[in-house]
């Protein structure tokens, strides 16, 4: 029986070895390359008022009829919000399965980020919430034009809230006291066509660029307050920068429709500087509110004297001197996977090369470069120790020909 040599033992350790040490670096590549392009979550720019959900407050019963042929009884009427910085709002869900949770936060926004977008039937519940309950407290006016014998806030609240529904999902819904079903069946036949609601508190647009040396902007203001307060941030302070009109005189308050600019002084480094506007308005009835989640969005039917809030921010560009971050300098050591220690030789007087690389770079880019010349490195030592195993069926220089 022939028996393998030691060498050739040793030659089949060195397959596995081998291979896994690329594997390795292989099933590693991905995962450094996903951690270099993922950056942290971008926050919502605060735009208007923000509020906590304090529950269903004034509210009546519901029949939902399900496409499966459910038929379940749900609440349906009116939710209070609490402001941040004071203020209350009235609000009715837009999602019948909304499944609403006190003490949520919701944030003002536009119907285009919400599923009113798109729906022919959301302009129309406008005019029902400036058409019903609360906006209309003359109950018996309210029963007397939907041809019901009598409202309560309960059953009034419920109507329109069934109303809602209806035109915002196209839903099987009906109100369980005959009185307010009355309400949702005049709400729905009657709604007109209306416009979205401006909101509370807005910048257009919330982010401006432009070279040193010019008037940056304009941003213009957007609100139902009389005047808000304008105050640049810290970063704005410590620059220099000046947040001015067209004429360059500084501001510190503005109106709706009022324009701003930043001022950026000239040698001031590359950087970004933001604005905050600050008032308080009510909420025009119609505006939406939402936690993130399609099904609980909310809309307001009404308000009291609510804080507002929105930023702009001005972005100017790098300098074209600048060394892209993560860049290392000419003759910084450069530690690879499965390179050996030591100085990095000098970098090429002939930076060509480097400048072209930098051009449309990201910051995965210093990882990949990493992982390549790990990789070839890996290549290389798998080519030696497969060229040192000697042939399984070859003779042995150890030991000499294989006996017959």
């Amino acid at each position: 029986m022939r028996t393998k040599s030691a060498a050739a033992v040793r030659g089949s350790a060195r397959r596995p070895i081998a291979v896994a040490l690329l594997a390795a670096a292989l099933a590693g590549a991905p995962g450094a390359v996903a951690a270099a392009d993922a950056g942290p979550g971008t926050p919502r720019t605060p735009e208007g008022a923000s509020a906590v959900l304090d529950g269903l407050k004034t509210y009546g019963q519901a029949v939902l009829r399900g496409k499966d042929g459910t038929v379940r009884q749900i609440p349906a009427g009116l939710y209070e919000m609490r402001v941040d910085g004071g203020g209350m709002l009235q609000t009715y869900g837009v999602g019948v399965s909304g499944n609403a949770q006190p003490q949520a936060r919701y944030a003002e926004i536009g119907w285009n980020g919400t599923p009113l977008a798109g729906n022919g039937e959301a302009s129309r519940i406008r005019w029902v919430l400036e058409h019903s309950y609360p906006q209309l407290n003359d109950l018996a006016g309210l029963a007397k034009a939907a041809g019901a014998a009598a409202l309560t806030a309960q059953s009034a609240a419920a109507g329109t809230q069934v109303a809602i529904w209806r035109l915002a999902e196209g839903v099987r819904v009906e109100a369980v006291d005959p009185e307010a079903e009355k309400l949702a069946d005049y709400l729905q036949r009657a709604a007109r066509r209306l416009p979205e609601p401006p909101p509370s508190l807005a910048v257009y647009p919330g982010e401006v660029s432009g070279p040193l040396g010019t008037r940056i902007g304009p941003v213009t203001v957007r609100t139902g307050a009389q005047s808000v307060s304008v105050t640049p941030d810290a970063a704005a302070v410590a620059m220099g920068v000046r947040v001015v009109d067209a004429q360059g005189l500084p501001v510190t308050s503005a109106v709706n429709g009022g324009k701003l600019y930043f001022e950026v002084p000239a040698g001031t480094p590359d950087g970004a500087a933001a604005v905050t506007l600050r008032g308080s308005t009510r909420v025009p009835v119609g505006r939406v509110f939402t936690s993130g989640v399609p099904a609980q969005v909310h809309v307001v039917a009404g308000s009291s004297q609510s804080a507002t809030v929105a930023t702009a921010t001005a972005k100017w560009p790098q300098l074209p001197d600048a060394q892209p971050v993560g860049a290392a300098a000419p003759g910084t050591e450069v530690t690879t996977l499965g390179a050996r220690s030591g100085a990095a030789p000098a970098a090429d007087p002939d930076t060509s090369d480097e400048r072209l690389a930098a051009s449309g770079s990201s910051a995965a880019t210093p990882v990949i470069a990493s992982l390549a010349v790990g990789l070839v490195v890996l290549g290389g030592l798998v080519v030696l120790l497969l060229r040192k195993r000697p042939l399984e069926d070859g003779p042995d220089p150890e030991r000499g020909p294989a006996p017959e």
